[in-house]
């Protein structure tokens, strides 16, 4: 046991203890709501341990019902269009403050202010901005002739997922500016100056230089991008609660509802589950990718 004396024996200690936080505040939850998905489980029984086995009838369940269509469509708009505006607009902030202009340091604040808010209070503030009545977004458009009338887009199905997805990508530009800008500061200067004497262009620059040795940081960026944004749950909640006719519903609101207002726990855990699955997937590729990069 003398490895356990000293530096060392503190270092291992330290792992040892968060090691243990993490198996029992986020190991013991996700194996408990994995077991509920494969058991039947009703009001009456939500405290016991042993349940009747329900095999894959709560999936088959969730599967069949007439929504689920819908929020799998929703999911995959919400998540993929949510990355691809967030990266393009992160990515182009990244660019325009690696240059020296004045009050760059203190715009590039404001942008990692709305970053930390969090999602139930940005949620309130996009609440105000897409009001029918009264809202920022609508009186904007009017005012430069693209609308006539008043559009309700937090209570219109054509536009319910529009504006929760515009919300989610304000809330998660900032974050990949700030990965995307790091990965920018990697890229040694030599290069694009060599590139400048040699009659490269800005365009050329970007495509032929910037995006290939980006590569490893955009894989982490659209990795953890999907991770977060399929567990985005309290700005859905703050604006549409998924409605209306279910138009903005996504998985992981789809899975709370099943498992609290519905009180179908079984159904909800299975949800859950499926998601997860869709994490560990993501999260296997973007480690693979990345240890196939390192041998290369």
């Amino acid at each position: 046991m003398k490895f356990l004396r000293g530096r060392h024996g503190f270092e291992v200690g330290m792992a040892s203890l968060a090691l243990l936080y993490l198996l029992l505040f986020a190991g013991v939850p996700l194996i408990y709501n994995v077991v509920l998905s494969f058991q039947q489980v009703d009001l009456m029984s939500p405290a016991f341990l042993v349940r009747p086995f329900a095999g894959l009838a709560n999936y088959l369940d969730v599967i069949s019902r007439p929504e689920a269509r819908m929020v799998v469509v929703n999911t995959i708009l919400f998540v993929g269009l949510s990355l691809v505006f967030q990266i393009t607009i992160g990515l182009l902030l990244a660019l325009l403050f690696m240059e020296q202009f004045p009050a760059a340091s203190f715009m590039r604040g404001l942008f990692l202010a709305g970053w930390i808010m969090p999602g139930l209070v940005v949620g309130a503030i996009w609440k105000l901005v897409f009001a029918g009545d009264y809202g920022v977004l609508n009186h904007a458009l009017a005012s430069i002739g693209l609308i006539h009338g008043k559009i309700f887009w937090l209570s219109d199905p054509h536009y319910a997922l529009l504006a929760v997805i515009i919300a989610n990508v304000w809330l998660g530009v900032p974050f990949n500016m700030l990965l995307l800008s790091v990965g920018l500061l990697g890229i040694p200067a030599e290069i694009y100056e060599a590139a400048k004497i040699d009659g490269a262009g800005p365009v050329r620059r970007f495509f032929h230089m910037t995006l290939p040795m980006m590569r490893s940081t955009l894989g982490a960026v659209v990795s953890l991008g999907a991770i977060l944004t399929m567990q985005q749950f309290d700005l859905i909640a703050a604006l549409t609660q998924g409605g209306p006719a279910s138009s903005s519903q996504v998985a992981q609101y789809w899975s709370w509802q099943l498992s609290f207002q519905t009180f179908e726990v079984s159904q909800g855990s299975a949800v859950a589950t499926v998601m997860l699955l869709l994490v560990l997937v993501v999260a296997t590729i973007y480690v693979r990718s990345i240890r196939h990069e390192q041998q290369a």
